[in-house]
């Protein structure tokens, strides 16, 4: 057996997936930017339940309802991992078992992209579910431990983005909602709405890319929606380019963005120009 070594002209040919983190005030639009991906090749993962802003979106959907919910499809989207034992989740034997519910994974192989909307609620799911594990109860008093709680939530939300993160070849969009807040020097914070912290603070860390949503004002006084992309701005907004090919400001057009990230063809014309600020979520 020799060393599995994969050349560069191996690495190169693979088929690289952009994993985003795209974040966004309630409203700026961040659900609509699904009409910007291919509906025949798109899976959305609709966490929030709330998509009448693209119900007419003629793509697949799937609706995970519970923390084990999102686990198994996690599972069944992204394949096992081999270094965790048969009792953890994302394990061999998880992923064997969640093929014998769903059925062959080929049936996936259609989707590039994999939305998934939004992890603000997703993690309102997960700690629902981590309150009621023994683990969260206190052996003292047998009343409910948060702190607990809060540490399971951190240890599961973290796994499980991680594991789907790792998708081979497969563009994963996480959507979450933008909060802003004052520090204690009255100065504007942005930071993920996510239940818990642990999460908010690794989750850059997880993804290639981190983009932020937002409604800018023109030299004319006139307002647009961009993608902040770049770590280092004026407006403050979180943001994180890994693939180098990003402008600070980019079109709001979710498809031509991704291929940008990935070096692939220039962003259509249509996506180049600023639009106006849509309310619709």
């Amino acid at each position: 057996m020799s060393l599995p070594i994969i050349s560069a002209q191996q690495r190169m040919a693979e088929r690289k997936g952009v994993k985003l983190l795209m974040l966004g005030k309630s409203g700026i639009g961040k659900t609509t930017r699904l009409r910007d991906l291919d509906p025949s090749t798109t899976l959305f993962i609709d966490i929030e339940a709330g998509d009448l802003s693209v119900a007419d979106w003629p793509g697949d959907t799937i609706r995970p309802a519970s923390w084990p919910e999102c686990r198994d499809l996690f599972v069944y989207l992204a394949g096992p991992d081999r270094s965790l034992p048969p009792e953890a989740a994302f394990s061999v034997a998880h992923y064997e078992h969640v093929v014998g519910q769903f059925g062959d994974v080929a049936q996936i192989d259609r989707y590039a992209t994999f939305f998934v909307d939004s992890i603000t609620q997703m993690s309102r799911l997960c700690f629902t579910w981590c309150k009621s594990q023994p683990g969260a109860i206190s052996d003292r008093s047998g009343k409910p431990d948060l702190r607990a709680a809060y540490g399971l939530l951190g240890q599961e939300m973290v796994g499980a983005l991680t594991h789907l993160q790792h998708a081979r070849g497969k563009n994963v969009v996480f959507v979450a909602i933008l909060d802003e807040r004052l520090d204690d020097y009255n100065r504007r914070v942005f930071e993920p709405q996510i239940e818990g912290s642990k999460t908010g603070l690794q989750m850059p860390g997880i993804v290639d890319e981190v983009v932020t949503l937002a409604e800018i004002k023109a030299e004319d006084g006139s307002a647009y929606r961009a993608f902040v992309t770049h770590t280092v701005n004026p407006y403050g907004f979180p943001a994180k380019d890994r693939s180098g090919r990003l402008d600070l400001l980019e079109p709001p057009h979710l498809g031509a963005l991704i291929a940008k990230c990935a070096g692939a063809s220039a962003a259509p014309a249509s996506a180049a120009t600023p639009t106006h600020i849509e309310s619709q979520e």
